[in-house]
């Protein structure tokens, strides 16, 4: 008995040092006021749609009195709006340039998904996917050098496909893109007459090629036109049941499909050093990330807000509904990513996330005080601390955990 009570006096003060580690200081923003109607508006990449779209239903089920609209239009255009404040926030897979940052003074990047673009094709003769590309060969078809489907820098890789000797037609975005700027980010790093030639951007001048707006637009080219290839987002390829490629991983030691979990490696180990939301994200890039495994054409999408959202809100009321649905999508939205083929957000970037938007006020008025707790580190191993956060969530029970502290007191671990 004197033993048991001893344990429970234990597990007690244990309990105490252990579960703040896992307790957020910090509460979410306020809920949107339940008494008002709020319409929040946002504008820009096509790339990240139909996840935003996806948040737009599941958020409104939750607070049925804030409405979204956001309109996909492109990066550029949604930086544009961002820039004039005709929205209450802009979405953009590209960072925002220096000149734009030096225009759109106090704008933060809040990642808000991890997306891939793929490469799809529509040649009747190639299987659905079949094909695989090098990083050469990508160039080269979008550069004009190679021209035909049974070039042998594309036969070289393919053995067995019945490659056919027919004109290759490319398909690129007509509009300012995010998606055009991660696919020509990529090109300019694997290939150094792209960058020279044609260089990275929301939008550049091809070479040759049909165009058109959106991911939709280029998706409708390769669909009806045979013998085409094309650069869409992910998702798209998915859900229209499009033919992609694997492409050759920065390594160059395999050819990599895009999955999440390729794309997922591509981002592996990049929170560590990603910049504070209010700093410069110029730079930042996940295309061509070294790994067996990593996907070369991912990237982070993001959120653009100012850190002063009295120019681009009615009043405070909505400041706060803007700063509760942008929170809400980069934690309880994430859930949501993976079934749209999107990779969730890390916790380190979430993190990031948090604290970009704490600093967010409206005309000088601190809108959500967020600080997350500090840890401190007591040495004691991770088993014990998942045991202790187990045991003070109440997944297992009392009597587990004295067994657990027994062991520990048995080994020596612990010493009462």
């Amino acid at each position: 008995m004197k033993t048991t009570t001893s344990l429970l006096i234990l597990l007690t003060a244990l309990g105490a040092i252990i579960t703040p580690m896992y307790a957020d200081a910090a509460t979410s923003p306020d809920v949107p006021d339940p008494n008002q109607e709020f319409t929040i508006t946002g504008a820009g990449a096509t790339f990240p749609y139909p996840l935003i779209d996806l948040w737009r239903v599941e958020y409104n089920k939750e607070f049925n009195n804030v409405n979204l609209n956001y309109q996909s239009i492109g990066s550029g255009g949604g930086i544009k709006q961002h820039i004039e404040k005709t929205v209450n926030f802009a979405a953009s897979d590209k960072p925002m340039s220096q000149k734009e940052r030096d225009i759109a003074v106090g704008t933060l990047h809040i990642p808000e998904s991890i997306g891939g673009v793929t490469l799809v094709y529509n040649v009747p003769e190639i299987p659905n996917k079949g094909l695989k590309l090098t990083g050469e060969a990508v160039s080269k078809i979008f550069l004009g050098e190679i021209t035909r489907w049974d070039d042998p820098v594309i036969a070289n890789e393919n053995p067995g496909l019945n490659l056919p000797d027919h004109e290759i037609v490319t398909a690129h975005r007509s509009d300012g893109s995010g998606t055009t700027f991660i696919f020509t980010d990529y090109l300019a790093t694997v290939s150094p007459t792209w960058d020279e030639q044609i260089g990275k951007g929301k939008s550049v001048p091809w070479p040759s090629g049909l165009a058109a707006a959106g991911n939709e637009g280029v998706a409708g080219i390769v669909k009806s036109t045979e013998y085409s290839i094309g650069y869409i987002e992910l998702a798209y390829a998915f859900q229209t049941g499009m033919t992609y490629a694997s492409i050759q991983n920065g390594d160059k030691t395999a050819f990599i499909e895009p999955t999440l979990d390729s794309i997922s490696a591509a981002s592996s180990g990049v929170a560590d050093s990603l910049p504070a939301a209010e700093e410069s994200w110029v730079g930042v890039s996940l295309v061509n990330a070294p790994g067996p495994d990593s996907y070369p054409l991912a990237s982070f999408t993001y959120l653009l807000l100012y850190d002063d959202l009295k120019s681009v809100t009615d009043n405070k009321e909505q400041a706060k509904a803007l700063i509760h649905l942008v929170y809400w999508m980069i934690t309880d939205g994430q859930q949501h990513s993976a079934s749209l083929l999107y990779v969730p957000l890390a916790d380190k970037v979430v993190e990031l996330g948090k604290q970009g938007l704490s600093k967010i006020t409206y005309d000088g008025e601190t809108i959500w005080n967020y600080e997350a707790e500090a840890v401190v580190d007591l040495g004691i191993p991770q088993w014990i601390k998942d045991n202790a956060k187990w045991w003070s969530e109440g997944l297992i029970s009392d009597q587990d955990y004295i067994n657990g502290l027994q062991y520990l007191i048995q080994q020596g671990i612990l010493k009462v």
